[in-house]
């Protein structure tokens, strides 16, 4: 992922065209690490996404509208304060280093002019925003606050001087001399090799450094030429390119999904697959905007994921205790018989013996048994004795099968509702599976205030290649109420064989084309737990023979008289609407 110095320097081209001199509207947080700055300029608003992001840390323009919390973080608040209505003065980098300084000009309560400085680190983990009181330097807030314990390098709180990360020792690739070269391969013993671009510029990603020894290899063939003069003349000719703002913003790609993406073409890393944008911000939204959804999903529903998974490993357990008792009682008949045999002999049986044998009259061979007694019980002690461990081993089988039957379906339901999760499209599909697992005791209940009652999200609709409507269950509540009270007798029900996924209900108005029936297949193995698998077998019937058991949990169905088709999961490419 080559989000480098080089590539941030192309942003701030960007910004600087689109949002310089423009004045801050509004000062959003949707996430823990990430903040949205609206800025009006030329009567035109702009959405400024800035995310600290330990796997996606960025910043670009954004198209894409967030649900803010009820409640705005702290370091929200502090920006609202000291940034609303200012006007954004000065948009530049630390060299090409991943450091972007945001200056701004307000006004005071009082009516005085103060200038901050929003600091943005893009450096991994270690990504940071801060903002900082230009006159002083002081720290106003951050959104990470680092101590010496975390960090022993630097802290990074309200109310001390902010000092930047440790310096680069690599060149500036925008101010560089011959001299600089040589002084700086004289001093280091560096292999000339895919990441030998990387080790001397700051800003160039390994990426970035590949196609740029790829390209020096083809223009000077022999290793003679690999010369602090040759470097000189090479390195100079590419980034004067990038300071006359000479970009190619570029996605490439593998098997139809995007791999990496840069701010120029990269034609010797990446030969073939490669998508053109018209900005830095357009890539970057289509390359992030899904990945870092997956990854905030994820972590939202780490807590949920964890709980299932605790009541899996129970019932797993479970199960095998289970299976263990039914394996004891397969030996009960054998204590009926030794209690029948000792019935039948009771008169043979006196007070203190230690054993009797009989003849087994329950065999074809007739043979004796030798049965052990206890000398301090009556024989009808004795044989009351046979008969209690049979009747327990007997209630004992009983029961096991019963709560092997219950446990199964547990582990069904919680399956499906794991499947869900991973399905989930946002977070208020995380709010309505945490409520399931509320109303199913999984969750000790919370209850809502009357003000904040939250509303059930809809199930997915798309519509067919034919015009027909498709509609998806996203958790067991609607699952439940999708086949039990919304769908029509007629209509079509289809769901993955003996596998957790979601209800799909195709409209019946008449003839089901063979076309719409292979989409809503596919739509049904996709929304599973066999999503990345391949000919995944689908059962389909009419709703009319879907049944719903008494006293089962949410999403449980049974069914009768139903086809199978036999497909692979796919993307939707049909029409989703919201």
């Amino acid at each position: 992922m080559a989000l480098d110095g080089i590539f941030i320097s192309s942003i701030l081209n960007e910004l600087t065209e689109n949002i310089l001199d423009g004045r801050v509207e509004k000062v959003n947080q949707p996430e823990k690490d990430e903040i949205i700055l609206t800025i009006k300029k030329n009567r035109k608003h702009f959405k400024l996404s800035i995310s600290a992001s330990s796997v996606y840390p960025k910043i670009h323009i954004t198209e894409i509208n967030k649900l803010n919390p009820q409640k705005a973080p702290m370091f929200c608040m502090v920006l609202r304060k000291h940034l609303n209505s200012s006007k954004l003065i000065g948009i530049h980098q630390l060299d090409t280093d991943r450091v972007i300084f945001l200056d701004f000009e307000s006004s005071d309560e009082m009516g005085f002019q103060s200038m901050y400085t929003l600091i943005v680190e893009i450096m991994g983990r270690h990504s940071n925003i801060t903002l900082v009181r230009k006159r002083d330097n002081i720290i106003m807030d951050s959104i990470k606050h680092l101590t010496q314990e975390v960090n022993t390098v630097r802290s990074i709180y309200p109310g001390i001087e902010y000092k930047l990360p440790p310096c680069s020792t690599k060149l500036n690739p925008f101010s560089f001399n011959l001299k600089d070269i040589e002084i700086y391969l004289s001093n280091k013993s560096l292999k000339f090799d895919e990441r030998f671009f990387s080790n001397i510029f700051t800003g160039v990603s390994k990426v970035f450094s590949k196609e740029l020894y790829l390209r020096f290899t083809k223009k000077y063939k022999t290793e003679d030429s690999i010369s602090p003069e040759n470097i000189f003349h090479f390195s100079t000719e590419v980034f004067n390119k990038i300071k006359d703002r000479k970009f190619h913003f570029s996605s490439y790609l593998k098997n139809g999904k995007i791999k990496d993406f840069y701010c120029l073409k990269l034609s010797n890393v990446y030969e073939k697959e490669y998508k053109v944008y018209t900005s830095p911000s357009k890539l970057l939204e289509e390359f992030y905007f899904e990945k870092d959804k997956a990854d905030r999903l994820n972590n939202r529903s780490s807590d949920l994921q964890k709980l299932i998974n605790i009541n899996l490993d129970r019932c797993k357990k479970k199960i095998k205790i289970l299976n263990k008792n039914l394996e004891d009682a397969k030996s009960k008949d054998k204590y009926r018989i030794l209690g029948e045999l000792l019935t039948s002999n009771i008169y043979k049986i006196k007070k203190g013996d230690s054993h009797i044998s009989v003849q087994n009259f329950y065999s074809s061979n007739m043979e004796y048994v030798d049965i052990s007694l206890d000398k301090n019980k009556t024989p009808s002690d004795n044989i009351q004795k046979y008969f209690n461990k049979y009747n327990k081993l007997k209630k004992t089988e009983s029961a096991s099968l019963n709560q092997l039957k219950i446990t199964n379906e547990e582990i069904e339901y919680l399956n499906s509702v794991l499947s869900n999760i991973k399905n989930a499209d946002s977070y208020e599909d995380i709010e309505e599976i945490k409520r399931e697992l509320m109303e199913c005791g999984y969750i000790k209940f919370k209850k809502y205030k009357k003000s904040k009652t939250p509303k059930n999200s809809k199930p997915m609709k798309f519509i067919s290649s034919d015009g027909i409507e498709i509609y998806v269950g996203k958790n067991n509540l609607q699952n439940d109420h999708l086949t039990l009270k919304f769908a029509s007798k007629h209509d079509i029900w289809l769901h993955t064989k003996n596998i957790p996924g979601s209800h799909v209900i195709i409209k019946n108005f008449g003839e089901i084309p063979d076309r719409t029936l292979e989409e809503a297949a596919s739509l049904a193995a996709y929304y599973s737990k066999s999503r990345n698998s391949s000919k995944v077998a689908v059962d389909y019937t009419q709703v009319k023979n879907v049944h719903k058991p008494n006293g089962s949990k949410p999403g449980m169905v049974i069914y009768y008289t139903n086809k199978t088709v036999y497909i692979s999961p796919k993307e939707p490419n049909i029409k989703r609407l919201q």
